[in-house]
């Protein structure tokens, strides 16, 4: 399932004084708005895997053959055959659309017979319901996948037998996904890209991954070409239901030398595995239901561990990020520090170009709060572009936001108003609701000094 850790959120209060929870984002989009029309993306631009395919292969075994909880499976299991999809239950708006892109996507990167279909007998089911009803039946999940079931209201009858239980499957024929219908369109859209990759794909997430849906830090968010090519290799022809680590692990060169000629040519460099100490303490420590002594303690420890297993990479990265998303209130001089150092560490990470983007609105908002225009525009710069390709208005439209504070300290208003505009239709596609927008364009406002010396 798809918990509420909140990874690389986008409150920007080091400087406004927001505690860490539930942003606007998680808002329903109304049927009517008086804010500009939203904005949507059109066409997919993933980038390719920057690892060697002797690493891949060990991406797949260990996301393939283990579950979230460590639990080892004896046997991979997929679908066997054409795959048909439906939707029931009250389906937002953007739903289908991004549905539409996503099973086109799905079948021209991943190569799967997929299709979507209105017959009651698909095999995978997607229930569109209320945030509340998935609480009712998972309190920490945003949405969640489950065998052998299609519909929510079977799931508390089923959930311990034999039928719902991943590690007893040995080829999969019907699934169900329970997605929100009263989130944002981002979030909407976010739910359906992981659950329906774990759905036909992967069972487990993997902390190390820095470009891969398959990760719970929630930081990509629609599938990458490093998941296109995870889920290709799931549907080889080579592979079948049924076959076990080892059978499996001695198909993986070949089929990875087709269908990723350029990971021949990269050097193995495996990153370390992520000991559970650390996995435990970033949920603490961003997760909901914790105080906040309890989320700084844990950031603490993550970091500490960070450190102590040598990490020089994304996971070092998001321990500071997290350290300065808890202490951004109450040190900001501290936060700041941690934010920078985020920011290296991403830096020298291949495939952390969106992390950085996180970071850099965090970094810009610092500057503008400061009344530093031409840092924030240095910041901003190359990474409005990257929020872009990576699909992610909720970004986009913060960054484009924090560009047009900082246009206005540097006198370029005309600029900055034309941004502000153009940003709203983003917002309303990563935000929501009209009152989710504005809060977000009133949150961003408040950073700027000179907007109190001149009562704006």
């Amino acid at each position: 399932m798809r918990r509420f850790i909140l990874p690389l959120c986008l409150a920007l209060g080091a400087c406004a004084g927001a505690p860490v929870q539930e942003t606007p984002s998680r808002a329903a989009t109304p049927e009517t708005s008086s804010l500009p029309a939203m904005k949507t993306f059109a066409v997919a631009r993933p980038t390719a895997p920057q690892r060697s395919n002797r690493d891949i292969a060990r991406d797949f075994l260990d996301l393939a053959f283990q579950l979230e909880s460590g639990r080892q499976l004896e046997v991979l299991s997929r679908f066997e055959g054409p795959i048909s999809i439906r939707v029931t239950g009250n389906p937002p708006p953007t739903l289908i659309p991004d549905l539409n892109r996503l099973v086109k996507r799905l079948r021209n990167e991943a190569g799967i017979d997929i299709a979507r279909v209105r017959s009651e007998s698909s095999n995978i089911t997607i229930e569109a319901v209320s945030r509340a009803e998935i609480r009712r039946h998972l309190p920490k999940a945003a949405c969640f996948v489950v065998p052998n079931i299609d519909r929510l209201s079977q799931y508390r009858a089923a959930r311990n037998s034999r039928a719902t239980n991943w590690s007893l499957l040995r080829t999969r024929e019907k699934l169900a996904i329970f997605l929100p219908n009263d989130a944002s369109p981002q979030e909407v859209r976010d739910c359906l890209h992981e659950e329906l990759a774990q759905a036909l794909g992967p069972l487990n997430d993997l902390y190390r991954l820095p470009d891969s849906v398959f990760n719970d830090d929630n930081v990509h968010t629609v599938l990458t070409g490093f998941d296109m090519l995870i889920l290709r290799a799931f549907y080889d022809a080579d592979l079948q239901s049924g076959m076990t680590r080892a059978q499996v692990a001695a198909k993986l060169p070949g089929i990875l030398a087709r269908l990723n000629p350029r990971g021949e040519r990269l050097a193995s460099n495996p990153a370390p595995s992520t000991p559970r100490v650390w996995i435990n303490a970033i949920q603490t420590a961003l997760g909901p239901g914790a105080r906040h002594a309890q989320r700084l303690g844990a950031a603490t420890t993550a970091l500490r561990t960070a450190q102590s297993e040598g990490w020089t990479d994304h996971r070092r990265a998001f321990s500071h990020y997290a350290m300065g998303r808890l202490t951004q209130t109450t040190d900001p001089d501290t936060a700041l520090q941690h934010f920078r150092l985020a920011d290296q560490f991403y830096r020298r990470t291949p495939g952390a170009d969106l992390h950085r983007a996180y970071t850099a609105s965090q970094l810009a908002a610092h500057a503008i709060n400061q009344g530093n225009g031409p840092r924030a525009l240095a910041i901003l710069g190359p990474n409005l572009g990257i929020a872009e390709r990576f699909e992610n208005a909720a970004l986009l439209s913060t960054l484009m936001l924090l560009r047009g504070e900082a246009l206005d300290l540097v006198g370029r208003k005309g600029e900055a108003d034309r941004i502000r505009v153009d940003s709203i239709g983003w917002a309303r596609y990563g935000f929501g609701a009209d009152w989710a927008v504005r809060a977000k364009l009133r949150e961003i406002s408040a950073l700027n000094p000179a907007r109190g010396r001149s009562g704006g």
